[in-house]
This record gives structure tokens, sequence and C-alpha cells, in this order.
């Protein structure tokens, strides 16, 4: 029995290190050449998964579950350190109207598409939040990956985040009667009050209760430092996701409490080889799930809906720069670095299709996330240059990103 138990995990050490050798040196033969890895990290997850021909290293993506789930946890977490709580709220007023002017631009012309598609109410309902959101796992490795953190748009493209990831657990909470759940009436007033409540306590907590926060996590001892602050971290986004809340928003606030401790720069540096490694295996995960016959199925509805999410971006991000004075530059940046569609659009996506919703919401979604995640961080990585395609008279030169 030992014998074959321990046959059984060497075949999964086998497969999940063959994944990573593969997923790494793709990502190595594309850096080479200028790309992102993070569409590299996914195309591995392709080739190395049950929907394409070869040896299949992982069949079943729930086997990386955990794993990229921390992962995705590790990425917002670090993402909450390097910002403070006090910078995000700088933005006040405009902040808020750029985040909501982005949700009502892309949520609009995602409803607007499903309603075109006539494939019933429910269903267009689905397609606005598949289309209005953004993938927050891929913006915040773009921001890292592309250098950007130290940019004068960076604060405000973390805003948009944030509003989108509070909206997400409203949105979630009153979409239920459509998924045929039992969250109606009382029941979805109840769930959102849950979830506003954990954001309004976190962020609290975030602001004035730091001292103590980094009083009983301080140790000299790294080791112990970062068993503490992993356990924080995944801790929180547990308890966000039982309420409501996006995981991603839970660990992005538990990076904003670390933020302003004694800790926080120890942290920082602690946590960069575990997110880098989870972070890839989020990745990879995600692109086991996407079978690329499906990009062929439904690709006249993919294309309408990811020209639609081009402009619409486009248009929010030009928005957002004229709140703030920005130009060109920092309107592409914008624009393009939320362009990316990833785990939300997916979860909707199958939230839809378990309730009993049209079936064709599953290939559409997959597809369209394929297109825009490998496309929208190649895109990022090249808003210099496509920033001249925006009208220059409808925003102000503003200061040049680095």
């Amino acid at each position: 029995m030992l014998a074959a138990s321990g046959a059984e995990v060497g075949r999964e050490l086998i497969a999940l290190g063959g994944a990573l050798v593969v997923a790494g040196f793709l990502a190595r033969a594309g850096r080479r050449v200028g790309l992102p890895t993070i569409p590299l990290f996914m195309l591995a997850g392709i080739l190395a998964g049950p929907h394409t021909p070869g040896p299949v290293l992982i069949r079943d993506p729930a086997d990386l579950g955990v794993l990229a789930t921390v992962g995705l946890v590790l990425l917002l977490f670090h993402l909450g350190l390097e910002f403070s709580f006090d910078d995000l709220v700088a933005g006040g007023g405009r902040l808020l109207a750029a985040g909501g002017a982005y949700l009502v631009i892309n949520l609009s012309l995602g409803l607007l598409l499903g309603l075109g598609l006539a494939w019933g109410g429910r269903e267009a309902l689905i397609i606005a939040g598949i289309v209005g959101i953004s993938s927050s796992a891929i913006v915040t490795k773009l921001l890292v990956e592309l250098r950007r953190l130290a940019n004068p748009e960076t604060r405000l493209l973390l805003g948009i985040v944030v509003v989108e990831d509070v909206f997400l657990a409203v949105y979630l909470a009153f979409l239920q009667p459509a998924l045929g759940g039992t969250a109606a009436g009382l029941d979805a007033i109840v769930a959102v009050t849950r979830a506003v409540a954990f954001l309004g306590i976190m962020m609290a907590v975030a602001r004035w209760g730091r001292r103590l926060v980094g009083r009983l996590l301080h140790t000299a001892d790294d080791e112990l430092l970062t068993v503490c602050f992993v356990g924080v971290a995944v801790l929180v986004a547990g308890v966000a996701a039982a309420l409501g809340v996006s995981e991603a928003i839970g660990a992005f606030l538990a990076g904003q409490v670390l933020a302003g401790t004694s800790v926080a720069e120890r942290v920082a540096r602690l946590v960069l080889p575990l997110r880098d490694l989870l972070a890839a295996t989020f990745f990879f995960a995600f692109g086991l799930m996407v079978d690329p016959d499906q990009l062929f199925d439904l690709i006249g509805p993919v294309a309408v809906a990811v020209v639609l999410t081009v402009l619409g971006n486009g248009a929010a991000g030009v928005v957002a720069a004229r709140l703030h004075g920005f130009g060109r530059t920092e309107a592409a940046n914008i624009g393009l670095t939320v362009l990316a569609r990833g785990e939300f659009s997916l979860v909707l996506a199958s939230l839809a299709v378990a309730a009993g919703l049209d079936g064709r919401l599953g290939p559409f979604t997959a597809a369209y996330v394929l297109v825009l995640a490998i496309g929208g961080p190649l895109a990022a990585s090249r808003a210099d240059s496509l920033s001249r395609l925006l009208p220059g008279r409808l925003l102000s030169k503003g200061p040049r990103s680095p």
C-alpha cells in the first residue's frame, strides 16, 4: 500500500515538475524576443493539458487548485504591500469616478452585446459581467513584470481594480436570482451587507490598526515571519471568499494592512520568490482549462466582444486620464493594462452553465478570455507605441511615464 501510494505521489511530482519546467523554458524563450511571461505560462498550460495533442502532464486543472489559488493570493498580497492605504484613498472622488466610468462603459457594452446575441435576458446579464470586469491577477502581474509600479498612473490603475473587486461582491449577490440561486430579496441584502462590512473592517484595520499588527507579527527570524505573513494572507483571502468578496481583494487588503507595519520591507522581500513561483502556477492552471477548438466555435461573437472591449477600455482610459490630467501615454497604459479578462469571467461562465443557462456561454467565455489574456499583456507591453492611436486633443500633455 505504501509502495502504491509512493508511486502515485511520484507521478504527481513528476507531472508538476514537468509542468513547471515547460512553463519556465517556454517563458525564457519568449523573454528573448520581448514577450511577457503571462501568456507564455498560459500557453504552457494549454500545451501540457488534455486539450492538445502530445503528452498530458496534468489532466485535471483541479489538481493545481490550491496551489493556483495561493498564487493568486500572494500576487495580490504583494501588490497590497507596495501601496499603502493612504496612497489609494488620496485619489478620493476622482479615483471613484475613474473606476465607476470604467465599469459603466464596459458593463454597458457587455450588456448590449448580450442583448444583441439574443441568447436570453439572464444570459445578457452574465455576458455583461464577463465582458465588463478585468482580471486582477493579470493586471497585478503586468504592473510588476513591466516595471510600472512607480508610474504616475499606477495608483489610479490600482484604484480601478479595487473599485472593480468591490463591485463584484455586490454584483454576484444580486446576480444569484438570475443564476437560479436562493439569494433574493432579503438574502441578497444580507449578502451584500456582509461583504461591505468585511471591506469596511479591513480598511479600518489598514488605516488605524497597523501598529498593533506589526507588533503581533514582529520577529527577528525570517522563517517564522514568512510562516506568519503567508498564514495571514491566506486566512484573510479565505474569509473574504467565504463572505462573498473576491479572495483577490481580501489578499490585497491583507497586504494593505501589513504595508504600514514595521515588518513591511522584510515581508515584501521574503514574499517575492513565493509569489513568482505560485503566480506562474496560477497562470499555468488557467491554461489547462482552455480547449483551443473552442476558439473556432463562436469566432463571430468572440471577435465582436474583443473589439467592444478594446474600444471600451480605450474610452475608459481616456476618461480616467482626463480626470487626473494625464496624457496619451498614461491613458494607453491604463486602458491596455486592464484589458485582459480572466478568472472572474471564467467563474461567472461556469456558474451560469451549472445553473442551466445557455451552454454557449462556456465556449464563448473560454475563447474570449484566451484571446484577451494573451493579447492584453502583449498590447500593454507596447502601450507607448499604441498611445499614438489615441486622439491627443482629448488629453493634456501630462507627465509621461518613465
